[in-house]
This record gives C-alpha cells, sequence and structure tokens, in this order.
C-alpha cells in the first residue's frame, strides 16, 4: 500500500474515518505506542538496562507517550515519565492509568538511554510555549548529552504541515502513525529517521486521492527491466538540445544519467563550438551542432524517439526560437529543463499549447517554477504541493518540482513525493543528471508520470548511496552518477510489517 502524504488536517480526518469505522479509538493510541515501544526494543538493546525517560503532554500525544511508557515498563525496563499535566481526553487519561500499573513495579531510568517526546503531537498550531517549550529544551539538552531522542508521530514543536515552528525537538528517530506528514518531510534534520507505522488506518490510511511516497517498490513496478534481446534502438535513442557558449558539461551531464539509466543512444546537439569538446569528453555518444537549419532539423527528429531541450541552452532569444520551432515540429515525447523553461517566464499557458496532446514532462527547481508563474520562490517552497498540481494542469505535462522533497504532479491530478536524496546532491548540475535519467524513462516507457517518479526516486537514492560512501564534503556528481549503476539494481528490501516505510536520517552532514 502506498504511504498517503498528509497535512495536519488530511491525518486527523483519516484517524476520524478509521474511528468512526471501528466504533472506538483507544486501539488506535495502543497499536502506536505498543509498536512503538516494540521498535524501540529491537533497535536499541542497551534500552532494557539503561531504560528510558518518556515525556508526556496532555494531548493524545501524550497518550501515546504512557502507552509506550507502560509497554516498555511491562518487559522490565526502567522506565520514568515526565508529566506536563492530566490528559485531556478519555484515551489519554485511560493509558495514563493503565501505564501507572506498570510503572508501579518498574525501577525509575536513571541513566537513560532513550528520550521519548510525547509533548505535542500532530494537531498543535503555533510556536510551542511555557511547559512544552521548557520540556522541548530539556529533551534537547538530554540529546545533545548522548541520549537516542524518539519524537512520537512528529517532533515537538514542528508544525505538521508547514514544517515551521520556534524551539522544536531535534530528534534522532520519529515514528509516525498511518500516514506521513508533511512538516517531517520538510524538516528531516530535525525528524531523524522516519518510520512510517501501521497503527491500523486500513483503507483510511489512503484514500486514492492524496499524494503517495515514491519507494523501490513503485519503481519495479513502473519500470520494466531490459529484454535478453535488447539493442540500442530498443533502449531508445535520447536526443539533447543545450550546451550553450561556456555550457557544455550541462548536457554531458545529462547524457551520463541517461547513459547510467540504460539509454541505447545518444546525440548531443550543442553550440558548433562545443562539439569537439563533447566527442572528446563523451565518445560513447554522438555530437553535431544546434539543429538550426531544417536539414539539421529533420535528421535529428527522423532519430530521436525523445527529446531533451535545455540543459546549458542559455536564456537567450535564440533558445526561446530554438525551442518552440522544435515543439512544433515534433510531437513524439519531451522533457523540458532549465533554460527550455526559463526563457517562457510568466508564460505558462503559451508553454502549455507548445506541449500540446504529448508526453511532456518539465522539471523546475523552485526559481524556475517561479519564474514560470511569476511567483516568488518562498510562495513556491510553501506551497510546493499545490503549485506543482497548478502548474500540470495549466502546461498538460507532469511536473517534477525537484526538492527537497520533490513533488511530482500529473495533469489528471496524480501527486506523488520522492522523498529520497541527500546533500550530495546540492551541487551545479545535479538537475542535469536527473533530466537525463528521466529523459531515458520517459522514451521507453512514454508514461511521464512513471518517468517522472521513478527517476526522481532513483536520483535521490544515488545522491543517498553517494554519502554513504563517505564524506558529503567530499563527494562530487561523479560519486552520484557512479551510484546509480548499484541503485538501478532496485534492491532495496519492503518494509516489514509494521512499517510502512522507513526514511533514512538526512540532517547536517560532513
Amino acid at each position: 500500500m502506498s504511504v498517503a502524504i498528509v497535512t495536519a488536517e488530511q491525518a486527523l480526518q483519516r484517524e476520524a474515518a478509521a474511528i468512526a469505522d471501528r466504533g472506538e479509538s483507544y486501539s488506535l493510541m495502543r497499536a502506536a505506542g505498543e509498536t512503538t515501544a516494540a521498535l524501540l526494543l529491537k533497535r536499541i538493546p542497551e534500552l532494557r538496562e539503561r531504560g528510558a525517560l518518556v515525556f508526556a503532554g496532555t494531548g493524545n500525544n501524550g497518550g501515546d507517550a504512557w502507552v509506550v511508557a507502560g509497554a516498555l515498563a511491562r518487559t522490565g525496563c526502567p522506565v520514568t515519565v515526565e508529566s506536563l499535566g492530566d490528559p485531556r481526553s478519555p484515551d489519554g487519561r485511560r493509558a495514563r492509568d493503565e501505564a501507572r500499573v506498570a510503572l508501579a513495579e518498574a525501577s525509575p531510568a536513571n541513566w537513560p538511554v532513550v528520550v521519548v517526546d510525547g509533548v505535542l503531537g500532530t494537531g498543535a498550531r503555533g510556536e510551542a510555549r511555557g511547559e512544552a517549550a521548557d520540556a522541548i529544551r530539556r529533551i534537547n539538552e538530554l540529546g545533545a548529552a548522548g541520549a537516542v531522542v524518539v519524537a512520537l508521530d512528529v517532533p515537538s514543536g514542528l508544525d505538521s504541515t508547514t514544517g515551521t515552528g520556534g524551539v522544536i525537538v531535534h530528534a534522532r528517530l520519529t515514528t509516525t502513525y498511518g500516514t506521513l506528514k508533511r512538516g517531517l518531510l520538510l524538516r528531516r534534520d530535525e525528524a531523524g529517521e522516519i518510520l512510517a507505522v501501521d497503527i491500523g488506518l486500513g483503507e483510511h490510511a489512503n484514500d486514492g486521492r492524496l499524494p503517495t511516497l515514491v519507494d523501490a517498490a513503485a519503481v519495479r513496478r513502473a519500470i520494466p527491466p531490459i529484454p535478453a534481446d535488447a539493442h540500442k534502438g530498443v533502449r531508445r535513442r535520447l536526443a539533447i538540445v543545450g550546451g550553450g557558449d561556456g555550457m557544455a558539461g550541462a548536457p554531458m551531464l545529462a547524457a551520463r544519467g541517461a547513459m547510467r539509466s540504460g539509454i541505447g543512444m545518444v546525440q548531443l546537439l550543442v553550440n558548433p563550438a562545443n562539439v569537439p569538446v563533447v566527442q572528446a569528453a563523451l565518445p560513447e555518444t554522438m555530437a553535431a551542432r544546434w539543429p538550426v537549419t531544417a536539414e539539421d532539423q529533420e535528421r535529428v527528429l527522423g532519430w530521436a524517439h525523445v527529446l531533451l531541450l535545455g540543459p546549458g541552452l542559455g536564456r537567450t532569444a535564440m533558445t526561446r526560437a530554438l525551442v518552440e520551432r522544435l515543439l512544433v515540429a515534433w510531437r513524439g515525447p519531451v522533457l523540458l529543463d532549465a533554460d527550455a523553461l526559463n526563457v517562457f517566464e510568466g508564460e505558462p499557458r503559451t508553454l502549455g499549447t507548445l506541449l500540446g496532446a504529448r508526453p511532456a514532462i518539465v522539471t523546475p527547481h523552485p526559481v524556475e517554477a517561479g519564474r514560470l508563474l511569476r511567483l516568488e520562490p518562498r510562495e513556491v517552497l510553501a506551497r510546493r504541493f499545490e503549485v506543482g498540481a497548478e502548474l500540470a494542469k495549466m502546461l498538460g505535462a507532469t511536473v517534477v518540482l525537484k526538492g527537497p522533497p520533490t513533488v511530482i504532479s500529473a495533469p489528471d491530478g496524480r501527486v506523488a513525493v520522492s522523498a529520497s536524496g541527500a546533500p550530495t546532491l546540492g551541487a551545479a548540475g545535479s538537475g542535469d543528471v536527473l533530466a537525463g535519467i528521466i529523459a531515458t524513462l520517459l522514451g521507453q516507457t512514454l508514461d511521464p508520470f512513471a518517468a517522472g517518479t521513478s527517476g526522481a526516486w532513483i536520483h535521490g537514492r544515488a545522491g543517498e548511496r553517494a554519502a554513504e560512501l563517505g564524506s558529503v564534503r567530499g563527494a562530487t556528481l561523479r560519486d552520484v552518477i557512479g551510484a546509480l549503476r548499484d541503485v538501478w539494481s532496485l534492491t532495496d528490501p519492503l518494509p516489514e510489517a509494521p512499517l510502512l516505510a522507513s526514511l533514512p536520517a538526512v540532517g547536517a552532514q560532513r
């Protein structure tokens, strides 16, 4: 089952629907707390000896914390609970009362290895203040001293929808329940490792209209294997139009991404001065000048299965004319990136008309999306889930709004989110590599949404893999491109119940 990405309101609606169906609510709280306790015992062996300090707020998040405390105590773990007050809900009071029975028999956690954050939950609004803020500061002090800080559902102080907040718990691990909250994906640095846990929402966890998380299983389903008798025609032919003066590297990075993703042939169409540079650097590709004549255009369009327009093309009148001419003459699958989008600043409907009814993808970063729509980048970032969907409908094309996280929106309303990635991707040229990957998949599947979702996840996973091999500071795009070979094996295991998804910690790295 695909994990839904939700706002705070949507998360509460999903839970309310499951409760209405069940006729009771406490089983969800019990499942959240007991499952978290079991995961902690499995992951942190020292917990049985050193125990946990549990902070319990007055809301349902505090109820989850009381369940965790009781479950740990029943296994013999030392447990101490710091309560911020009486629970407000009947479920919370029941959780506290049941936990107290077990805690009465447990030893106190004098040197806790785990600190559980159950201060504020999904429904909290605004910055944490007063006693809650004091508790958050204390939790962070304990984490800085070496304790493993575990947040329940979301780190306290973090807005579940926007990822904003004042004082926020800095968690090493977050267990979130039934769905993935947007704020967690926007603030991975605060959430640490994220485990999405099944607590029994059933069919109510995802009604089919919510954005969903892309994972290795989704990519395996979407991208067919390369057949044993494949030749370069079967693997498709990609023409990359880019490489303006001083920017030969951009289309070459796109070509490397394509070649590491299974393309059959690549032709780079660049500034005439860059042709010998490209041929010398990438002998496995072909190179030619931009198709500025009718003869050049006919030759390229008769050869290619898919076009990638934009990497390093230059933001000039010539670029606009070249892109328009190719889009009119070519009705096959196309991907527009970088300057092929920038030259349509403020004219998304004009671009949509040129794209027409064809398999098409655009891959803007937030600044480029802002240029198209005449929005400030901060507004695009604040509304990335909505902006991508609006632009997709306007263009009639799949929009890959680059992240983190990357949001992929189809014109028919489908939205997916790729949360893979690492700071290794925060370098010039990373988007060019991504464009080459996605263009390859577009040519092979003719399914823009499948190509966009799969390409974004693969690119991000390669960034993670490059980070795993050494320092982020020492990694280059060559390392990311090299990692694609391993990542394409798609050997990432499926999460085992009760996990719905597992996202690695992504924070400040050297």
